[in-house]
């Protein structure tokens, strides 16, 4: 079991499981051309299933070392339902799961430490993207209640609704076109325009959304501090362990002497 283990545990063994997830995932991208499914189709189909069966073999392997202990990890639970799911034959009602092969890439996120990282922290910092979206939505919904009665009458496709004021000034708030597409014509017949849509574009697109890269810029490195506290924790381990071992030693030592 402890030779198990320390193979899974391996770095070479996460390197090549990390190559086999690369592999498998531009297979799948080719197989989605008909020319070269059609002249590799047999070898592609080949590589995934070596590959299915290299993930199977590794989540067993994991199961039998930890036993209940792989469940309480929710990195291994994700693993566990992607490799679960494409082993579920994929023809008939269930052909449709051929496409959700390509979610065996994701497990990149759960091997590669820095992906990881990066998971971890947009979850630590949902609680703030909901209130920085809510902020948003609110100013979206009466952002839009306002282009509507202003310029709905002459720009119906545009401001006709509150719906379709929502989806155009999401599209201002993100610069496509903003400026030539939408904000000049309008202005050409509302000259005062602008004073809405630049405070408009200057609070959602320079402000609100900076608060999000914001939120998961706090989150990683709140991560990062726990890892560097976890660091000098076992640091701390260590030093006690090698004080007792000074003291047995000092105690084994006075023993033999007395012994003399």
């Amino acid at each position: 079991m402890s030779t198990l283990k320390n193979i899974i545990e391996n770095k070479y063994f996460v390197t090549f499981i990390t190559t086999v997830i690369i592999i498998n995932a531009i297979t799948l991208g080719f197989e989605t051309s008909k020319n070269i499914k059609k002249d590799y189709g047999v070898y592609l189909s080949l590589i995934d299933t070596i590959a299915l069966t290299i993930f199977t073999i590794e989540l067993l392997a994991k199961i039998t070392v930890y036993r209940l202990r792989f469940f309480r990890d929710g990195w291994n639970i994700f693993d566990f339902i992607i490799v679960v799911v494409s082993l579920i034959p994929a023809s008939g009602p269930f052909s449709v799961l051929r496409a959700f092969r390509i979610f065996r890439t994701l497990r990149l996120l759960s091997i590669v430490p820095s992906m990881k990282r990066i998971i971890q922290a947009i979850f630590i910092s949902i609680p703030g993207i909901l209130s920085v979206g809510t902020i948003i939505i609110l100013i979206f919904y009466i952002s839009s209640v306002l282009t509507t009665t202003f310029f709905g009458d002459k720009f119906y496709e545009w401001f006709g609704t509150v719906g379709n004021s929502m989806y155009t000034l999401f599209q201002i708030m993100t610069l496509e076109s903003w400026s030539m597409g939408i904000v000049r014509p309008v202005m050409k017949e509302f000259p005062l325009a602008w004073l809405f849509f630049v405070p408009f574009i200057l609070v959602t697109t320079f402000a609100v959304l900076n608060l999000f890269i914001g939120i998961i810029v706090d989150a990683m490195q709140q991560i990062a501090n726990d890892g560097n506290a976890d660091d000098k924790l076992s640091e701390k381990e260590l030093h006690k362990k090698i004080v007792n071992i000074e003291i047995q030693l000092k105690e084994i030592s006075k023993a033999i002497q007395k012994e003399k």
